[in-house]
C-alpha cells in the first residue's frame, strides 16, 4: 500500500514543525512560570510510546487498510455521495462518535485498558503526553471504524481525518490553557481533557470525546473542571502509579498484573473472567476498588463531613 503521497502524510508533514513551535513556548512558559510541567524522563517516554504506536501502525496498516477497510469500502452500502460538504461533515461526526466508543471500552473493560493505560501513566500534563501513545490499539482500533467503508468513506479518507483530529487532541494535553469560552460547550478542550487525565476519583472514565465533547454530554461520561473551592487540585497519572517505569513495565506492567490476577488458585471462573474482561479495579476480594467504587466511597465521606 503506497502511502507517500496521501492527504495525511502530507497533514503531518505540514503538522509536525507547528508541534515544536507550541512544544518550544509550553517549555518556556513552564520555566517562566516555575511550574515544571516536563521533565527529560517524562518527555522522552512520551515519544519512545509514539514511536512504537507509529511502527506498528504503519506494520499493521497494509491489513486493516489494504485489505479489511478495501473490501468493505467495495462492498460498501452508498455508491458515492453527491454533496463534498456532507461527505466530509459526515464522515468527521461518524468517526468522533466511533472514537467515543473505542475510547469509552479502553477505560471500561480491563482487556483494553491494559493497552490504553501507557496514556494515563504520565503525572506530568503537558503537550509531548498528547503523543504517549496507546501501544498496541492499532491492532482492534479499526474494527471500531469498520462501518465507515461500509458508509461509502473512502479508507484513506477515514486515516486523514483521523489524523486530523489527532491533531487536536494533542492540542489539549496541557495546562498553560485554561477556558475556552463558548467552545467548551461543543469541542473537547484542555480544560476537559485535564479531567480525564486525572486520578480523583470524581473525575475518573470522564470526558472520553477525541473532538466533540458532546457525546460524553450525551451518554453521560462528562464532567467539567471544577475549581479548588469546588472540589481537590487535580492529580494527574494512575490511581497507583508505577514505582520505577521502564521501557519495558510502562507498556506491559498491566498485562503482567492481568497475568497474576486470572492464575490466582481457588477463584471462580466467573471471577477470572471479570479480571480479563471486567472494570479497571475489578477484585473478587475487595482489595481494589473500580472507579465508581472509589466515586461512592468518595461521596460517602463527603457527606458525612461537618458542615
Amino acid at each position: 500500500l503506497k502511502m507517500e503521497t496521501t492527504r495525511e502524510t502530507l497533514l503531518i508533514l505540514f503538522s509536525t514543525p507547528y508541534y515544536f513551535i507550541i512544544i518550544g513556548i509550553e517549555i518556556f512558559l513552564s520555566n517562566y512560570r516555575h511550574k515544571k510541567l516536563y521533565t527529560l524522563k517524562n518527555t522522552v517516554t512520551n515519544i519512545y510510546l509514539m514511536l512504537l504506536n507509529r511502527g506498528l501502525d504503519l506494520l499493521f496498516r497494509s491489513i486493516y487498510v489494504g485489505f479489511i477497510f478495501t473490501f468493505l469500502y467495495n462492498h460498501r452500502l452508498i455508491d458515492s455521495w453527491q454533496n463534498a460538504f456532507a461527505y466530509w461533515a459526515i464522515l468527521l461526526i461518524a468517526e468522533d462518535f466511533l472514537y467515543y466508543w473505542l475510547h469509552r471500552f479502553d477505560h471500561e473493560i480491563r482487556f483494553f485498558w491494559a493497552t490504553h493505560v501507557t496514556h494515563h501513566s504520565s503525572k506530568k500534563m503537558n503537550f509531548t503526553v498528547g503523543f504517549r501513545s496507546s501501544v498496541f490499539q492499532p491492532l482492534y482500533r479499526f474494527i471500531y471504524f469498520s462501518p465507515l467503508p461500509l458508509l461509502g468513506f473512502k479508507p484513506l479518507d477515514i486515516l486523514f481525518v483521523y489524523a486530523a483530529t489527532q491533531i487536536w487532541g494533542i492540542f489539549v494535553h496541557t495546562e498553560l490553557i485554561k477556558k475556552m469560552g463558548w467552545l467548551e460547550y461543543i469541542l473537547v478542550t484542555p480544560s476537559h481533557h485535564r479531567v480525564h487525565h486525572a486520578s480523583n476519583p470524581k473525575y475518573l472514565d470522564k470526558n472520553m470525546g477525541m473532538f466533540l465533547i458532546v457525546w460524553d454530554k450525551l451518554f453521560g461520561t462528562f464532567q467539567k473542571e471544577l475549581n479548588e473551592k469546588e472540589y481537590q487540585p487535580i492529580n494527574y497519572g494512575l490511581t497507583k502509579n508505577l514505582e520505577n517505569p521502564n521501557p519495558v513495565t510502562v507498556v506491559l506492567h498491566e498485562w503482567a498484573q492481568i497475568f497474576k490476577d486470572i492464575t490466582q488458585p481457588n477463584i471462580s471462573l466467573k471471577a477470572r473472567w471479570l479480571y480479563l474482561f471486567g472494570p479497571p479495579g475489578y477484585s473478587h476480594n475487595g482489595s481494589r476498588q473500580t472507579s465508581k467504587q472509589m466515586r461512592l466511597v468518595e461521596n460517602s465521606l463527603d457527606q458525612h463531613k461537618p458542615v
